[in-house]
């Protein structure tokens, strides 16, 4: 761990600072999933006696538990028992409005998904959209006991910032593009809510997903890239959210790509949205009059040669494309910030997002990178889940992460991108 990375870890035992030094805690606990006092007190650098006293107060306000299981025995032979967050500790409701699915989740206090609704459309209509957001929270809150809805902390909504963006590549009409243009999706749910509602960026959601949760990335600084309807991403530095100046940073689906690099008509200029994202493999699957989920479930579970060559071929092309821009895309986004890792998840099963990850690392070897420091790259572990998940973790962070004015800013900044 770097020297930085060390030193945002490390608590303060001085009077006054004690919350700063509870969100701590909560949160090394959160992306370990479980630790004993005495390791939170070395990570930490807070005492001994600091630690038990917050442990202690967290307990009993509900939010820690000590783990059923006891590990090995300390070294006067007492047993080290681990402690961990407490499930019912506080729930959170994540949507995820997508340009091609709608989902809504209900999560306990370590993220664990304990219902999900979901609608598939072919565009995002706000006509269709809004109304079954209501319905959707209507129905995860009557899940909770009476007594557990105090314990509700708010709505995270996780979304493109301009969801009638790329009208052509989403096969937008051009009267629902210009409503998107006019709506503020979070005063939209708000407004039905007594709940507060926070907003957050869909790639940056699912980045904080890969922070937070799944054992969280193992990296202190990374790119991360989720291969969505449309590909998007989020930057990770210092282990903290890294949003930019505003709130856009690794908005890697408008990078640029070198002229020639992706077949354009009239070699026009393209960006890695146009060759690197999933609706152009959903869109050739279909013309072949496929299903893409049932094909995508094949390709991960069947050997190649018990599929039809079609359908191999077509996948290898997206991937041998998609895998071929992502590299120059990673030595690009590298050549500015000297990432240690970058994770790749997206709407993949996980061995297809393995197969992308390994032919980058083969296309690497073909870039000229000298001057450059090779990343690790690995694959993501949420997949899926990852944005509405991310937009389900916001209410946590914000109440509860000791950096959580990183999220807080976004809601005292107008946020304008064309």
């Amino acid at each position: 761990m770097s020297q930085q990375a060390k030193n945002r870890d490390q608590g303060c035992n001085l009077i006054g600072v004690g919350q700063y030094n509870e969100r701590l805690v909560l949160q090394l606990i959160r992306r370990a999933g479980s630790l004993p006092k005495v390791e939170i007190a070395r990570r930490t650098s807070l005492s001994a006696q600091t630690v038990s006293v917050i442990i202690r107060r967290l307990m009993n306000e509900g939010l820690l538990c000590e783990q059923e299981r006891q590990r090995e025995k300390g070294k006067l032979g007492q047993p080290v028992i681990p402690i961990t967050l407490n499930p019912q500790g506080a729930y959170s409701i994540g949507i995820k409005i997508g340009r091609r699915s709608l989902d809504t989740i209900l999560i306990d206090f370590t993220g664990t998904v304990l219902k999900r609704l979901s609608l598939v459309y072919h565009y995002p209509d706000p006509a269709v959209i809004f109304p079954k957001i209501q319905q959707d929270i209507h129905q995860l809150i009557r899940l909770l006991k009476p007594e557990q809805h105090s314990r509700l902390l708010g709505i995270g909504v996780a979304a493109p910032y301009d969801l009638g963006g790329w009208q052509s590549e989403a096969h937008i009409p051009p009267e629902v593009t210009q409503q998107w243009h006019e709506i503020d999706i979070k005063q939209q749910i708000q407004a039905q809510q007594n709940l507060p509602v926070w907003f957050v960026n869909d790639a940056t959601a699912a980045c904080m997903s890969s922070l937070e949760c799944g054992g969280g990335a193992p990296f202190n600084n990374y790119l991360y890239i989720f291969v969505g309807t449309f590909i998007g991403g989020g930057v990770v530095l210092n282990r903290t959210l890294f949003l930019g100046s505003h709130n856009n940073s690794g908005a890697i689906g408008s990078m640029p790509l070198p002229t020639g690099l992706f077949k354009t008509p009239h070699n026009a200029p393209a960006q890695l949205i146009n060759c690197a994202s999933r609706y152009l493999l959903d869109e050739a699957l279909q013309a072949l009059g496929q299903n893409p989920e049932n094909v995508l479930q094949q390709l991960a579970e069947l050997p190649p040669t018990q599929l039809s060559a079609e359908l191999h071929t077509t996948f290898q092309q997206w991937l041998d494309q998609a895998a071929t821009c992502l590299a120059y895309a990673i030595s690009a986004a590298v050549s500015v910030i000297d990432f240690e890792g970058v994770v790749i998840d997206g709407l993949l099963p996980a061995p297809l997002i393995e197969q992308l990850k390994i032919r980058i690392e083969q296309i690497w070897g073909n870039i000229d990178t000298e001057g450059l420091v090779h990343p690790q790259l690995i694959a993501g572990t949420v997949g899926g889940e990852a944005r509405a998940l991310g937009g389900a973790l916001v209410p946590f962070y914000v109440n509860f992460a000791p950096d959580r004015e990183v999220l807080l800013r976004t809601e005292r900044e107008t946020i304008s991108l064309a």
